[in-house]
């Protein structure tokens, strides 16, 4: 097994370090990429061809591993209170791209982040997603710090697939727990569900929260009053959900084994906002209960829906954010503020940076896919017609699970437009919303040409993902 001229070394992929020589290589018959190692290849298995100490190597999860443990800065880290922002990839292959995006701008990057219903539409593992980010990061010699994120944990059940693969940011998402009809309820059947609540998870009593809360917050620039109807209001919509978190917590601690690691509260994806009295309680309690988290993202005011920009008063998002920012350093230096569902959200950047002094985390998701399909709407626009006309039929199913409010009458089949029109389906409100959330269907149905157009199209799609997030960190630039 030694023939190595069928491979070819992938610009500034190579490293050397610690004696060893590796890089990534390309096979020009089929495309495949391997790992080439000159020096120690021991832990390395599965050789495609090796001799004279140089071998070849799969891109497997065991492969990984080992080059994870040779080359430290492969391994996800926590990354603090730093301004930072979050990179979904639902295919693999857009770190790159992410990369070209971040670089020199401050900003500090996950490039590793999927929920578990993401991982479930799209086929793939926790490892897989981390591993293929880490191979974007190998090839393009990134060396500064980076994280990795199991974004929406909902159940206990859901942590140790991502804290065996080695993520280090956990979102954990208590939504289910979350009581929306509190904002209806009168006071006595808000009485009455108080009473209900787990206090011994709470390590709290109902006595014990009148006497901890019904009083004055002086905050920075700000003051709240919780009279009863406040506090009981917050106990209510939040008490489980904070019950949950603990659970959660605990699991994560166990899963991780005294490996360090972040957490993220995650709120926003609910039926009603966060009020700013609530949002002192959540972070109270978890305080209280030394549940330790590094970002939270309340429901603001306004929608925060789906590839595309806020939809509100940005004047009412001003204060609203300008008050959350204020309850965030009532507590100093424990946490940042989070903007879920935050891809092209750009009148909202400026905003939460002006507030948070930079203690931010941006979270997007699905906008490197959509990405994916404006390049093949330029270069295979027979595809895009394919992949429009699927997903219109796909969308009154799939949206059933997302925050969006796309009119499918307001998309055009494929048949209505010509090649030239494709393309700025990618910037229409109702066409970006309806290809955003039927990513799933899609990929069942279209993956393997998907990505063998993206292959054959690399160089091209790192430059429309780099374009695509240019726009989006420019306000986060620190």
């Amino acid at each position: 097994m030694t023939d190595f001229a069928e491979w070819q070394e992938i610009r500034g992929s190579a490293v050397e370090f610690d004696g060893a020589r590796y890089a990534l290589v390309e096979r020009g018959a089929d495309g495949a990429r391997a790992l080439r190692v000159k020096g120690d290849t021991s832990g390395l298995s599965e050789a495609l061809t090796a001799g004279d100490g140089v071998g070849v190597y799969p891109l497997t999860a065991e492969n990984a591993r080992a080059l994870r443990s040779r080359l430290p800065w492969l391994n996800p880290i926590p990354l603090g209170l730093r301004t930072s922002a979050g990179f979904g990839d639902r295919l693999g292959v857009a770190t790159p791209g992410h990369i070209a995006a971040v670089r020199d701008t401050g900003v500090a990057p996950i490039f590793a982040q999927q929920s578990v219903r993401e991982n479930t539409r799209t086929g793939r593992t926790p490892q897989q997603v981390l591993d293929d980010a880490m191979w974007g990061v190998f090839t393009c010699g990134w060396r500064d710090a980076w994280g990795a994120d199991a974004d929406h944990l909902k159940q206990p059940a859901d942590i140790p697939a991502f804290a065996d693969a080695g993520y280090t940011f956990f979102t954990i998402d208590p939504g289910d727990h979350v009581d929306d009809a509190a904002e209806q309820d009168d006071l006595g059947t808000l009485r009455a569900k108080a009473g209900t609540l787990d206090w011994a998870t709470l390590g709290s009593s109902l006595e014990e929260a009148r006497a901890s809360y019904l009083r004055t917050f002086a905050l920075d620039g700000l003051s709240l009053t919780f009279d009863e109807q406040a506090l009981l209001k917050a106990l209510v919509k939040y008490g489980a959900a904070v019950a949950h978190t603990v659970r959660m917590a605990r699991q994560l601690a166990i899963s991780m084994s005294g490996r360090p690691f972040e957490m993220e509260i995650s709120v926003d994806e609910t039926g009603t906002t966060t009020s700013l009295h609530e949002h002192l309680f959540i972070a109270s309690e978890l305080t209280r209960l030394r549940v330790p988290f590094v970002s939270l993202a309340p429901r603001f005011v306004g929608r925060f829906e789906k590839g595309v920009d806020y939809i509100g008063d940005l004047g009412e998002l001003d204060a609203n954010i300008g008050g959350h920012a204020a309850i965030m350093r009532h507590f100093g230096n424990g946490y940042k503020l989070s903007l879920h569902t935050g891809s092209d959200k750009f009148g909202v950047y400026p905003i939460a940076m002006r507030h948070t002094g930079g203690r931010v985390h941006l979270k997007t998701a699905g906008t490197s896919y959509l990405e994916a399909l404006r390049l093949m709407a330029n270069v295979d626009p027979a595809l895009f017609r394919r992949v429009l006309d699927f997903a219109r039929e796909r969308y009154e199913t799939d949206r059933k699970t997302y925050h969006v409010s796309a009119l499918l009458e307001r998309v055009p089949a494929a048949g209505a437009l010509a090649d030239g029109d494709l393309p700025a389906l990618l910037d229409d409100f109702d066409a970006r919303q309806v290809l955003h959330v039927t990513f799933g269907s899609v990929l069942d149905h279209f993956g393997a040409d998907l990505r063998q157009m993206l292959a054959a199209h690399a160089a091209e799609y790192t430059e429309t993902v780099r374009r695509h997030f240019d726009r989006h960190l420019q306000a986060f630039k620190v």
